[in-house]
């Protein structure tokens, strides 16, 4: 059996590891050059990542790109990070507990339109630089709002971990949400985890995970791979 030479393969992607790294991956097990993805997952993160793999997937990306989101992410509350989550050095520590009804009077901010600064260890650029790039050499620079929505959902309240669950349009900061959580309750709060459970259509029960590619199970590759005409209209891909 041969691999797929272009199409969707969805990833489920393990912790502590970038996007980057799933593409070097699937390049190496599958010996595709060409492999790209429809959006990033910070290197906390796991859950659905959605692979273009062949030059005819990658080349509709900006087709596939925009869908609307669902992440579950724990909160961390009590303190404040560089990064906004549990991979950053801790900057603010505070000892107030907020209380459920707190907790959800301050949910009920961030529901429907809303704006958003990008954090600064994000992948956006601005005048060319990736914001991350300026973070890492300790440099700050103003960011302009971005317009986002959501739908959020409250999973769980143990202090001091607060689980959610966000739909949200695509762009949001899953990190910034967590901090101006934490700002609106005055205790501060971090992303301790974050799982993205579904990229538009496609579901976290539908991806494989990547030890199973990397074990050259052929097999489990092709059950996974959507062809482009399973997904993108024949008048995209005729264009």
């Amino acid at each position: 059996m041969t691999l797929s030479e272009s199409g969707i393969l969805l990833i489920d992607k393990p912790p502590k590891k970038t996007s980057f790294y799933l593409v070097h991956a699937l390049r190496k097990i599958t010996g595709i050059s060409k492999i790209g993805h429809t959006g990033t997952l910070d290197p906390l993160a796991t859950g659905v990542m959605v692979m273009l793999i062949g030059r005819s997937a990658t080349r509709l990306s900006s087709q596939m790109v925009g869908h609307d989101k669902i992440y579950e992410t724990s909160i961390r509350l009590g303190v404040r990070t560089t990064t906004f989550d549990d991979e950053g050095v801790i900057t603010d520590r505070s000892e107030i507990v907020p209380s459920l009804s707190q907790i959800e009077d301050a949910l009920l901010e961030f529901q429907g339109s809303t704006r958003q600064i990008p954090p600064m260890y994000s992948a956006k650029k601005v005048a060319g630089q990736k914001l991350y790039e300026l973070a890492r050499k300790g440099v700050e620079i103003e960011r302009a709002p971005i317009n986002v929505w959501m739908k959020i959902d409250l999973i769980d309240y143990q202090y001091p971990l607060l689980t959610i669950r966000i739909h949200c349009s695509s762009g949001t900061y899953i990190r910034t949400l967590a901090d101006d959580i934490g700002t609106t309750l005055g205790c501060f709060g971090s992303v301790s985890k974050l799982c993205r459970l579904k990229s538009g259509p496609f579901s976290l029960e539908d991806c494989l995970p990547l030890d199973q590619v990397g074990k050259q199970t052929i097999v489990a590759y092709n059950q996974n791979f959507r062809s482009l005409s399973e997904i993108v209209p024949q008048s995209v891909l005729c264009t």
